[in-house]
């Protein structure tokens, strides 16, 4: 009885490695490496370097390792990049979770962990927004991922697969070990970027759009930390296989931070200022999202452990400095 993490040598799947590992789990990762990095994957555990949407290869990786539950993580991420490339997020969240869904059914795998996103509600009408709200999201990302939760739902109910999914809201720090972090040179993710402004990695930090309807005009996040989040894959994993049924939660803290709070965590952590370049909007942001959390801690055993945001920016920083001193 093994679990299958697709995209377990990227920033997420990769803690999520570590947390089944933790557990004392049978673990195989499949990762395309576009994103992952073989160093991410610890030794001893099998990679297979593969797309979901080869079949045959699910196939042989399913039955070889004898996959009893699927953690998909493999996805494209960027909000921007997704209004400017749609039919290529289309391609690689929808289209190929619809194969890897497939391969679930017709190899019999019990239990499927998706990893989906806040960003399925668009500009949600009430704050904290539930699970239950209508669904409307304003980027291809979002839609891509909505596309995916809705296949799932539908071939549970077909074919007797359970299902959890996910809906990350801002996902930052890294492993309390110092194991595994954000290591994607190009990502967005605010606090890695603000980190490495703040390191002198990079020459500024942009601000996308200070005259949203918050209080302080930039955008409003929930974050919540790497590893908390993987716990809650391992949650619903174990509810799965106690017989729980299938649910669709949110994953945050319920409080949320401004843009500009972010980057004076940074500094105030960091002990360094920030150059701080003001731009406009970018499409597809919502102006505010934080998480309502009670479904999630009303129906998995999981207690969130690192919710300070200073303790997030700290860890964030430390593996900044370690990947830097990797790269000399």
């Amino acid at each position: 009885m093994s679990v299958l993490v697709t995209g377990g040598a990227g920033y997420i799947g990769s803690h999520m490695v570590l947390a089944l590992l933790d557990q004392g789990e049978d673990v195989v990762v499949l990762d395309n490496l576009s994103k992952g990095f073989r160093w991410a994957v610890p030794e001893g555990v099998p990679l297979v370097v593969g797309d979901v949407a080869d079949e045959a290869l699910m196939d042989e990786v399913l039955t070889t390792h004898g996959v009893t539950g699927i953690a998909h993580f493999a996805a494209r991420i960027v909000v921007p990049e997704s209004v400017a490339d749609p039919l290529g997020y289309y391609l690689a969240n929808t289209v190929k979770t619809r194969s890897l869904i497939g391969s679930a059914v017709r190899n019999g795998v019990q239990h499927f962990i998706f990893s989906s996103t806040a960003a399925v509600y668009g500009d949600p009408p009430v704050m904290p927004v539930p699970e239950d709200v209508p669904l409307n999201p304003v980027s291809p990302y979002g839609r891509s991922k909505l596309m995916s939760e809705w296949m799932l739902q539908d071939a549970a109910a077909a074919h007797g697969l359970k299902y959890v999914i996910l809906r990350y809201f801002n996902v930052a720090g890294a492993d309390p070990g110092g194991r595994s972090g954000q290591s994607t040179p190009e990502a967005t993710h605010l606090i890695k970027v603000a980190c490495q402004a703040a390191l002198g990695l990079r020459p500024n930090l942009e601000v996308y759009g200070t005259d949203y309807d918050t209080p302080d005009g930039s955008c409003l996040r929930d974050y919540i930390q790497v590893t908390d989040l993987a716990a809650a894959h391992t949650a619903a994993l174990a509810h799965l296989r106690s017989g729980g049924e299938s649910l669709t939660l949110n994953c945050g803290y319920g409080r949320g931070y401004s843009v500009l709070e972010v980057i004076e965590a940074v500094k105030r952590v960091s002990a360094r200022d920030i150059p701080v370049t003001l731009s406009g909007r970018r499409p597809g942001d919502p102006a505010a999202i934080v998480a309502e959390v009670e479904r999630i801690k009303a129906n998995l055993d999981w207690t969130p452990q690192f919710q300070s945001l200073d303790l997030i920016v700290s860890q964030a920083l430390n593996w900044e400095k370690k990947l830097a001193e990797k790269a000399r």
